[in-house]
């Protein structure tokens, strides 16, 4: 029988074999995504949520070789926000044995009931800005360069160790290239003749760094209560998610929706699909992964469905047909075909403006969690 250890990562080096281990362990699976390495290591080492949520590495080593890692998390922020006890784990990957998975949720369920937790629950991130749910419907299927992708083992693994389904967000892939429906375009022009709407730009909105930072207040305002577990960002979380997204974000495929006196009603945002550009860059930017990238991101043929939303005041007055069209209208000028959406929680109703679109379900994630 194999001896595993397990060892906390404590140092640099260890934390670079925890960032590297999936690129071994996916080498061979061509729908995985790796991460950029330089991103990852701030990540675990500087992300904005550190500055509140504590956390611990682990890896499972057999002798030298690393077979399994996990990151235990704690947010006080949301505990406190949802009266709970909770632990989050993350970061969760392993060979196909499942000695490894238990020893690996073993070790972050002992460390969070000396921390006083009563649940552990993920795959998630510090915060909801991260790489959350565990894959168990499409993995035929390349995931959007911000979501997880993982073998069917893992979910064998993790219900063997008494996990049950918290939540499962759903992703659906929808033609971009057929615009939107009559009823909607026509709703949309009265609409905005009711409440004297336009768009701005977000070309311009880029060159403010004090208008981005309301921009990504705005954003956390709208799905303060509308998101399943959301948590309210800090100011240095915004500087964060605005200095890693506004590059991204251009007029060609998104849009912000402004009332008569400029302010900010709704917004839709989406990124190009660089999931493979990511594939061929293999965790680095150098030598060549910045060239990828950079051809990537000038290609709008498939694009990822960030995030779609209008602030709390504006909410249930149907102003996501303005932007649904508006978006619907900048996919045809941009050559778009596809389009993802990111996931959204199953039993959320706006998961059900894609049946006006001909469309498919592209993944299910699910977050599993258990008592301690």
């Amino acid at each position: 029988m194999t001896k595993y250890t397990v060892v906390e990562v404590e140092d640099k080096h260890a934390l670079k074999e925890f960032i590297r281990f999936p690129d071994e362990l996916y080498r061979k699976c061509p729908q995985y995504v790796p991460a950029l390495h330089k991103v990852e290591m701030r990540n675990l080492t500087s992300d904005a949520a550190l500055k509140y949520c504590t956390r611990k590495l682990w890896m499972v080593k057999d002798g030298g070789k690393v077979v399994g890692r996990i990151c235990a998390m704690i947010n006080p922020r949301y505990n406190e926000l949802y009266g709970k006890k909770c632990c989050r784990f993350g970061w969760f990957d392993m060979i196909n044995d499942f000695e490894v998975a238990k020893l690996l949720i073993e070790t972050a369920q002992k460390w969070a009931a000396e921390q006083g937790m009563d649940t552990i629950h993920g795959p998630l991130y510090y915060n909801t800005l991260g790489k959350q749910g565990m894959l168990v419907e499409g993995y035929e299927n390349v995931p959007p360069f911000n979501c997880l992708y993982n073998y069917r083992y893992y979910n064998e693994f993790i219900t063997k160790l008494g996990f049950e389904k918290e939540c499962d967000w759903l992703q659906y892939k929808m033609v971009a290239n057929h615009g939107v429906p009559e009823k909607t375009r026509r709703l949309a022009t009265m609409l905005a003749e009711r409440y004297k709407l336009h768009f701005g730009s977000i070309d311009e909105l880029k060159k403010d760094p004090e208008k981005v930072r309301k921009f990504f207040r705005l954003y956390s305002d709208s799905f303060s209560k509308t998101v399943y577990n959301f948590i309210p960002f800090t100011d240095e979380e915004i500087e964060q998610e605005a200095a890693d997204s506004m590059p991204y974000i251009s007029d060609k495929a998104s849009c912000i929706l402004l009332d008569e006196n400029d302010d900010i009603v709704a917004f839709g945002i989406s990124f190009p699909f660089i999931s493979y550009a990511l594939q061929k860059a293999g965790g680095k930017m150098f030598p060549f992964g910045w060239f990828h990238l950079a051809r990537a991101l000038k290609n709008y043929e498939t694009t990822d469905l960030m995030i779609n939303g209008a602030v709390p005041e504006w909410q249930n007055k149907g102003v996501s047909a303005l932007y649904y069209k508006e978006m619907g209208d900048r996919a045809l000028k941009c050559g778009m075909r596809w389009a993802i959406s990111n996931p959204q929680i199953e039993d959320n109703s706006a998961v059900n403006i894609w049946s006006s679109y001909e469309h498919e379900p592209y993944m299910r994630r699910r977050c599993y969690i258990k008592k301690i």
